[in-house]
């Protein structure tokens, strides 16, 4: 017993070096705003076809979900690459029994007066779906990948902006 509490001890010893080095998320920046109050200035510019749709929405309920008319302060471009695989296949048949889509956003996050991007990345999302002989049910299987892929791609964006924000003080 004696052993685990000194060991325990000897654990809290070593990490107090660290105890500055943390800095939260969604905490006041150096600079004296928040992280929230910055994502809440973020003007996506429009996203085309049906899954820059869906993403968009996602990244407008992600970014400001209050909804409140805020200035926008920053400026979101994404662009966005889609592809449908077929990784198995029937023997029997020939059709393939089940699809994957994998889908790219490439996004930069520039002020809106001008200068250079605060953040710029790629996000990878990949969602599966199963494939069976009714045509109907395999476009909305599809498009519920689609609709998979928009909420884990905004999730991804909105965290690494919120870090680049964290990052930059």
């Amino acid at each position: 017993m004696a052993s685990r509490t000194f060991a325990f001890a000897l654990l809290a010893l070593a990490s107090l070096p660290l105890a500055g080095c943390l800095q939260p998320l969604y905490g006041t920046l150096a600079s004296g705003g928040d992280v929230a109050s910055q994502l809440q200035a973020i003007k996506i510019a429009p996203i085309g076809d049906r899954l820059g749709h869906y993403l968009e929405n996602e990244l407008i309920f992600g970014l400001n979900g209050t909804g409140a008319p805020v200035d926008p302060r920053f400026l979101l471009k994404i662009s966005l690459t889609e592809n449908v695989q077929s990784p198995l296949i029937d023997t029997v048949t020939g059709y393939p029994t089940s699809g994957t889509v994998v889908v790219t956003a490439t996004y930069t996050l520039t002020p809106t007066q001008g200068g250079d991007p605060i953040t710029k990345g790629v996000a990878t999302v990949v969602a599966s779906y199963d494939r069976n002989s009714q045509r109907y049910a395999n476009i909305r299987a599809s498009r519920d990948a689609e609709i998979r892929d928009a909420r884990l791609l905004a999730e991804q964006i909105r965290t690494n902006i919120a870090a680049a924000f964290a990052e930059k003080g």
